[in-house]
């Protein structure tokens, strides 16, 4: 079964652009685990321009699935996921001004500060994953630091797929594969959507779990919340 974790920043970058509590993340969170989705997915950046810090410690309580927390592993982050405990923290490489996460860890470059990193954690009891590119190197590497899971960057699987799906998923097979080697579980997420997600999990049906935020909430827009995460559900083995 492929878990669907459904990315709320969105949400929250709505409710900021007017001040207020509209729309209200947390009720978002609680509807979303309603509507049959397998999971809520936070990434608090530094700035807080959409999920802000005092949110995560809202949500927490009304988690009835998984709850994943993104972000980059500053001490401030470290601190944050440490007392709110999810159920998983995913690592990404983002800058503090980055506008969406767009590209994966260098795990070889980085091997040293990650393991120490994935060591906190798992001396926590939360479960970890890493995002990398469609590299094997990269998850070989990542492999060595202890991480339970790496997540997959989808991006350049969701920019190709209209010209040739065939050639665009090889890369993320074979990354897949050593991943599943090495004994990792695999997560999946960036532009993953209603047009590309099926094909995706066909050729990698072992995946654990994909987060998917921006086009879902996009996609909601038009088919409703609880009848857009009923779709994404659909695509999905089970």
């Amino acid at each position: 079964m492929t878990k669907l974790s459904v990315n709320i920043n969105k949400i929250a970058t709505i409710r900021n652009a007017r001040g207020g509590n509209v729309p209200d993340v947390v009720k978002a969170a609680v509807d979303i685990q309603e509507f049959g989705a397998d999971g809520i997915t936070v990434h608090p950046r530094p700035d807080e321009r959409h999920i802000r810090y005092s949110d995560v410690y809202d949500i927490r309580p009304i988690i009835k699935t998984e709850f994943n927390i993104e972000g980059y592993p500053s001490e401030r982050f470290m601190d944050l996921v440490l007392k709110v405990h999810p159920h998983q923290v995913t690592l990404v490489p983002d800058a503090p001004d980055a506008i969406t996460s767009n590209a994966g860890w260098d795990t070889r470059t980085h091997f040293d500060f990650l393991q120490d990193i994935i060591g906190r954690l798992n001396d926590a009891g939360i479960r970890t994953s890493i995002f990398v590119d469609a590299d094997p190197h990269m998850v070989e590497s990542a492999a060595k630091t202890g991480t339970d899971r790496v997540e997959l960057y989808t991006e350049p699987y969701a920019s190709a797929y209209a010209t040739n799906r065939e050639e665009a998923i090889r890369p993320f097979v074979e990354a897949a594969d050593t991943a599943r080697k090495l004994g990792l579980q695999i997560n999946a997420g960036h532009d993953l959507n209603l047009q590309n997600l099926e094909y995706f999990c066909e050729c990698i049906p072992y995946v654990k779990e994909v987060s998917i935020g921006h086009h879902l909430i996009a996609d909601a827009l038009y088919h409703g919340l609880h009848k857009t995460i009923e779709m994404y559900k659909a695509l999905l083995p089970a």
